[in-house]
């Protein structure tokens, strides 16, 4: 029997092969958060390039408590490239730098809890022009990759098998990093600047995709400090089979995996958001538990529609503290609602 196993090779850190599937979806992410200004944010391309489009979102959690938000399906021909509705990623090194830039309009949401009917809060908050422009650079290897068979000396991609509608990702990558640039806002003629300095996580993944495939998701993105983050995350599949995972990375020592992970919430609100966080993990190396309590600073619900369901993304910048150490990153849970 050949070997299988997760392998990350380098080359994933670059465009894979369009495998064809109407649903093929290569996507990079870039999320960070400078405590210093508290100011955050993501941004994100998903490449439909057999759909013709390109998923493209920019959330910026602003000093002054207002998100600056953007959604588009910009047309593409192909998957060459993270190039499109004004987001580009450039990898100038991979698994050591990236450069990220989006130029374009954001939503100023006073309230970001609108967002839960875009077309409305689209129509009725102010705009600003943005230019978004940072220098992403590794703080922590990279973690992840894709389940690969041995042939040779070579670790290759085997043929896909079932339900392209059903899968998520054929392979997946996250890596922490800091985030140093410029953003600057423009409105009424007038111009506000940010100096950014600041640590995140990104991720990068591949395959056929639909936001609907899990039943849901709850994915914790955590930095402490340049030497300190995780992620911690669980997947409850269709069937009721759950994936949980993640990873801790310690500057200076290989990156550990998660094993279990059990995650406790407090929802609030009318929209039942999540609020407050309990994280349990436990780790391959059989240490102690590792207990990480969050809240949530700023919270922005996000939708997706196929096939009469309503998939909410709920993205909550989050304050994590473990034993004390206190970091930021994002919380995002993904849940399904009947139209």
């Amino acid at each position: 029997m050949s070997e299988l196993k997760v392998v990350l090779l380098e080359q994933d850190d670059l465009m894979h092969p369009n495998t064809g599937e109407s649903n093929f979806n290569e996507s990079a992410y870039y999320n960070f958060y400078d405590r210093g200004q508290h100011l955050g944010g993501f941004i994100r391309l998903g490449n439909r390039a057999n759909e013709g489009y390109a998923e493209m979102t920019a959330c910026l959690y602003l000093p002054d408590g207002t998100v600056g938000f953007m959604f588009q399906r910009p047309e593409i021909k192909d998957n060459n490239a993270h190039d499109a509705g004004g987001a580009r990623f450039e990898v100038v090194k991979p698994f050591e730098r990236h450069r990220v830039s989006y130029h374009g309009k954001l939503c100023i949401l006073k309230n970001p809890l609108e967002m839960a009917d875009p077309a409305r809060a689209f129509k009725n908050n102010p705009y600003s022009q943005a230019a978004l422009e940072i220098d992403y650079a590794a703080v922590s290897p990279g973690w992840g990759g894709e389940v690969r068979e041995k042939v040779g000396d070579q670790w290759v991609s085997p043929n896909l098998s079932g339900d392209p509608e059903t899968q998520f990702a054929k392979g997946h990558l996250e890596q922490l990093g800091r985030a140093t640039g410029k953003l600057v806002l423009t409105a009424d003629g007038a111009d506000r600047e940010f100096k950014i300095d600041a640590l995140g996580l990104r991720d990068h993944s591949w395959g056929p995709r639909y936001w609907q495939a899990p039943k849901f998701y709850r994915w914790l993105t955590m930095n402490f400090d340049e030497g300190l983050g995780a992620m911690a995350t669980i997947t409850v599949n269709r069937d009721g089979s759950e994936r949980p995972g993640g990873f801790v990375a310690r500057k200076g020592q290989p990156i550990l995996n998660i094993e279990k992970v059990d995650i406790q919430t407090e929802f609030i609100g009318e929209q039942q958001l999540h609020d407050k966080i309990k994280v349990n993990c436990e780790t391959a190396d059989g240490g102690a538990p590792i207990v990480i309590t969050g809240k949530v600073l700023s919270m922005i619900p996000l939708r997706n529609r196929r096939a009469g369901i309503v998939t909410r993304i709920a993205e909550g910048m989050t304050e994590w503290n473990w034993d004390g150490k206190i970091g930021y990153g994002l919380s995002e849970y993904l849940d399904h609602f009947d139209e």
